[in-house]
């Protein structure tokens, strides 16, 4: 593991009720953000930070998506949650901020939608939507 460690999405919420620099960090794509939802931190007077690991609808590495993240001037030392659609890619984004210098970098298991069911559907079995966490849709 190349990153501080997983979460479950009940303790990212928890960590970013109680930690006010806490950041999560969305890098699903923009079709997901758009139809599939997004997780509403408003509640905590926040909103989840948008940034595709990889850019739809090739797929490739987002080749920026550090700059992208230290253009937003987080303190190196604040903790990152990031999140994706069943936590794979959140692996890779929380290992490279890591690399880049990022001391806290957490991917969060389940990630939005979690594991396919029994029906072959996410969002139901594990994930932020399931554990019934605050998320709507643009």
């Amino acid at each position: 593991m190349n990153y501080t460690g997983d979460v479950t999405v009940e303790a990212a919420w928890k960590a970013l009720q109680e930690d006010s620099a806490a950041v999560l960090i969305d890098v699903r794509t923009q079709p997901e953000w758009a139809f599939v939802g997004l997780c509403d931190l408003s509640a905590l007077g926040k909103a989840p930070l948008l940034v595709s690991w990889q850019e739809y609808p090739h797929m490739n590495v987002n080749d920026t998506f550090v700059e992208q993240i230290t253009g937003q001037n987080i303190p190196r030392d604040a903790a990152l949650y990031f999140l994706c659609r069943s936590g794979v890619r959140s692996q890779s984004a929380a290992a490279t901020m890591v690399a880049a210098g990022y001391e806290h970098c957490y991917n969060i298991l389940s990630g939005f939608e979690g594991d396919v069911d029994a029906k072959g559907h996410r969002g139901a079995q594990g994930g932020w939507k399931a554990a019934g966490l605050p998320w709507g849709q643009r």
